[in-house]
């Protein structure tokens, strides 16, 4: 028996403002706006209910993002959890450039120099990496 993840739950103080952010990252769409208060997306076209729920039934899926609406500010320096994110069209250099575009922004969390990857931060300052390229001519094993 084993369970599978359907979404990750984000707090944030602006939840449409971080899931356009992420829409653009991530090419989702918006799936549901609850006035602002909880702003959901994913990968596109959704599917119908039934065939979310056999997909993921059948084996591991792609897993959506939620966002609500929480009073306080990010606490602490450092998140707990974050995502690696990785190019499958393009560069680093060019993905990172269209991240920076979008609203995210680089940071330093201690990882020093000469990494084959690059620290970043959404708009409200949730970390997260984004990883070498997997385009094709990019991507060596």
């Amino acid at each position: 028996m084993t369970s599978r993840l359907e979404w990750t739950t984000i707090d944030s103080a602006d939840p449409r403002r971080l899931a356009d952010f992420w829409c653009g990252v991530l090419g989702y769409v918006l799936y549901e706006d609850k006035n602002g208060e909880v702003v959901e997306i994913g990968p596109d076209p959704e599917a119908s209910d039934e065939e979310r729920l056999a997909e993921l039934r059948g084996g591991p899926a792609v897993a959506g993002l939620a966002f609500v609406r929480v009073p306080e500010a990010k606490g602490g320096t450092k998140n707990r959890i974050h995502f690696e994110i990785t190019p499958i069209d393009s560069d680093q250099g060019t993905e990172l450039d269209r991240l920076l575009a979008l609203g995210a922004s680089k940071v330093d969390v201690g990882q020093g120099g000469g990494r084959s990857w690059v620290v970043l931060a959404d708009p409200e300052g949730n970390e997260f990496c984004l990883a070498r390229s997997l385009a094709p001519g990019e991507f060596e094993f």
